[in-house]
This record gives structure tokens, sequence and C-alpha cells, in this order.
């Protein structure tokens, strides 16, 4: 018999567990939503006895001892008032057997011994569909406050830190406790009962208690400093008095905000694992740096630009003993000129990009760079197009073989090491050691 909660404050009379235990995140919290203020009694569904909706686990125990009967998933009950009226309306019409499983315990004792006890859950289709129901009246009402409280033109409330009074809306206030205080309690559209949040929140600063960890202080100014220093201006999310102040515990009854976000990542997970293996990438097309000729492949652009402008960019990186970094600068280089109207070579200025390489070619300026030091600058490594593809093609010409093959015909002179002990005895080191 393990469905419902074991009250732990009552005295006298048999204990009994009626749900599986567990520890409490936090100490008080009530794991149901309930409508604030909700103060009516709740009737049992098999005689006159009734207890005020806080004393729910009263009246529970009550089922089980003196009826022998055992509601399932009671947290998941959203109206659990209105739940009771129904199965006593339908109890008085029909046998209880109809509704409930039957659980005979101490089977194989005996038969003094033996007793039958009644389960009634959701798995019942009558008894899901009126949770369904109530569930989404719940929500209805919910949504319904929390428009009511939107289109509130009368709220008028101080700032419980610095004593300001606003008028109108109540997303003024949240607003300027979040900018003004650090103080976030989340979205004004966001939280419904708004007030009894508010309420609630200073009647713990009211207690000099910390809104986060809880703490109780001696004293307001004790209590500031601390939720400053430790940067406590925040409400402690385990705390689960506050979920019924949050239109997303609302959604789906039994699960916190934070179930309900866990998955929704999950979702997101799972999209971003989808196979991609069927996407096909545009292909990467490089930009002449003359005219508007594009290639899928740098070899081929590297072509283009040779037999059509006679501009053998491998040649001068090989000729200039280029590095990545000066390649770069001279390719941004080249571009910003020719995007300026001038020829690189003799820094002559025309009206239009045409003219400049007819110039260039007419006077054999492709081929002609200026001094080093006037294109290899700092501002160079900026692309003058950002979505040059030519730049992502570029090597180190360490990697070219001809390069290669020229760094290995420099000499290279290994140490005297005819005398070892000479060595040693002039070497710095003795002199560092010492």
């Amino acid at each position: 018999m393990a469905t419902q909660k074991e009250h732990t404050g009552l005295t006298g009379g048999q204990e009994c567990i009626l749900e599986p235990l567990c520890f409490p995140e936090h100490q008080g919290a009530s794991n149901s939503l309930a409508f604030p203020g909700e103060g009516c009694r709740v009737f049992c569904v098999l005689c006159s006895h009734s207890l005020p909706l806080s004393d729910k686990d009263l009246l529970l125990k009550h089922l089980v001892l003196e009826h022998k009967l055992v509601i399932a998933d009671v947290k998941l009950i959203a109206d659990f008032s209105k739940y009771m009226l129904y199965w006593k309306k339908r109890f008085t019409e029909q046998p209880i057997t109809d509704f409930c499983s039957v659980i005979k315990t101490n089977s194989e004792g005996p038969a003094e011994l033996q007793e039958n006890y009644f389960l009634l859950c959701d798995a019942l289709p009558e008894d899901r569909i009126l949770r369904e129901q109530l569930q989404q009246k719940r929500l209805e009402d919910v949504l319904e406050q929390q428009q009511k409280e939107r289109d509130d033109t009368r709220f008028q409330r101080t700032c419980m830190f610095c004593n300001e009074v606003f008028t109108g809306n109540r997303s003024g206030l949240l607003n300027h406790m979040a900018r003004e205080h650090s103080f976030s309690i989340g979205l004004p559209d966001n939280i419904v009962y708004c007030t009894e949040f508010l309420d609630t929140l200073e009647q713990k600063l009211d207690n000099l208690q910390c809104l986060y960890c809880e703490k109780i202080f001696r004293d307001k100014t004790t209590l500031k400093d601390h939720m400053r220093k430790k940067q406590h201006r925040r409400l402690n999310a385990k705390n689960c008095d506050y979920d019924r102040f949050y239109v997303i515990n609302y959604l789906e009854l039994g699960k916190t905000w934070e179930e309900v976000q866990s998955e929704d990542d999950r979702e997101l997970l799972e999209e971003e694992e989808d196979d991609w293996s069927d996407w096909q990438a545009r292909p990467l097309c490089a930009v002449c740096l003359f005219c508007e000729q594009q290639e899928e492949t740098m070899e081929k652009i590297y072509t283009h630009m040779q037999e059509a402008h006679q501009f053998d960019f491998h040649k001068l990186k090989t000729n200039l003993c280029l590095r990545f970094y000066q390649q770069l600068k001279l390719v941004n280089y080249i571009r910003r000129e020719l995007h300026h109207c001038r020829c690189y070579g003799c820094q002559r200025t025309l009206d239009t990009k045409e003219e400049v390489l007819q110039h260039m070619m007419e006077e054999g300026h492709v081929m002609q760079l200026p001094e080093l030091s006037h294109w290899d600058q700092p501002q160079y490594y900026f692309p003058t197009y950002e979505n040059d593809a030519l730049l992502t093609a570029l090597s180190d010409s360490e990697s070219d073989p001809e390069e290669v093959a020229r760094s290995a015909e420099v000499p290279v002179y290994s140490e005297d090491v005819s005398s070892l002990r000479a060595l040693k005895q002039t070497s710095v080191l003795n002199t560092l050691l010492k």
C-alpha cells in the first residue's frame, strides 16, 4: 500500500504510509499547487466527515483508516475539493467496487487478518477524464487571473527595497526591482497572483529572513548587508512555495518548471542530433582579384588570374618568400587598391576599375608590387571583403616543394665538441650555477 504520502505531524492512533517516502528538498514546502486563499472544506466521499482543504492529509488518513480507500497520485489532482464531490455523488449511485480496484492484504494469512482495500486511480477512464477536466479548468482560471492582472491599472505598491511607490501596472514595480536592485522574480507576463507573491516576499523580509538561503538575522541592516555581499537578492528555486506564482507550473500538473524546462532542453538536443548526412553545403566560390569571375576551386581561380590578367600569385609568393600573414596582407591590399580605382604598381588613380585594369595591363604593372613596407602593414590584416573565400585557401610558403628545397640548401654547422673538457670549463652554465 504505497500510493499516498505519510502525514508526519499526527499524534495518537495508528501511523500508516500512504505513499512512497522521499526526503523533502525544502522543509515545509508543498507539492501541490493551490489557489491562493483556498479555505473551503472537503467532504469525505463515503461519509459526512469534512475537513478544511489545508488538512487534506488528515482526510486522506481518514479514508484509509475508516473506509480502506486509497486515492492514487493525489498531488496530480488539480482541484481536490471538486474531485471529492464528484466521487461522493458517484459512490451513492453505484457500488465502490464498480470504480475501484480491490487489493487484499495478507492474502495468504488467516481470514480474520485479511482486509480489502480499494484503490481509486486514473487507470479508470472515468477518473482519468475527470482529472484532465479539472486540470484544464484550473489552467483556464489561472490564465484568466493572469490576464486580469496584466490589464489592471489600479495596481499600487511600494518597493520593498527603496520605498518608492509604483502605480498603474505591476510590470513597473517588477522591472524597477530587477533594474535598480538586481532582484528579479521573473518576467511580469510569467507571474500570476502577483499581489500575494509580493506579500509573501515582504513578510519574509519583515521577519528578517534572507530570500535565498532563508536564514534569520538579528536586524534589517545585517540582513541587507548579507543579501548584498552574498548576492542573495534572488529566490531559492528549490522552495516549492513559490511554484504557484508561476504560470509554467500549471501547464502540466505534477511537473515543476525545472522538469518542463529539462524536457524542452532534451527536445533541443534531440533536434541537434538529427541526421545531417543528406545536407549538401554550397560550394565555396573564390572571386578573382581583378574581375567578377568566380571559381569553385582555388587552382581554377589561380589559373584564371594567370591566363586572363597575367597575375601569377604562386610566383610572387615564391620569389618574395611570403609567409602566410604576408600573403593575407597582400590579397587585402590589392583588393583595397582596386576598390579605390588605384593602380598598386604606380599609385595612379583613375575613374573606374575597368580603366585601372586596362592601364595595368598596358603598362605591365600587374606583377609590379610596391616596396614590402608599403603593404606589409597591420591595417591589411583585416579583410577588404568579409566573405573573401580566397583568404581561406592561403598556405604558408614552407609547404611548397621549392621553398622546402631552398631551405634544405642552407648549411648547418655543428657545435665544436672536439674538447668536451674545455667546453665544460668555459661554459656559461658554470657561472649561472654559482
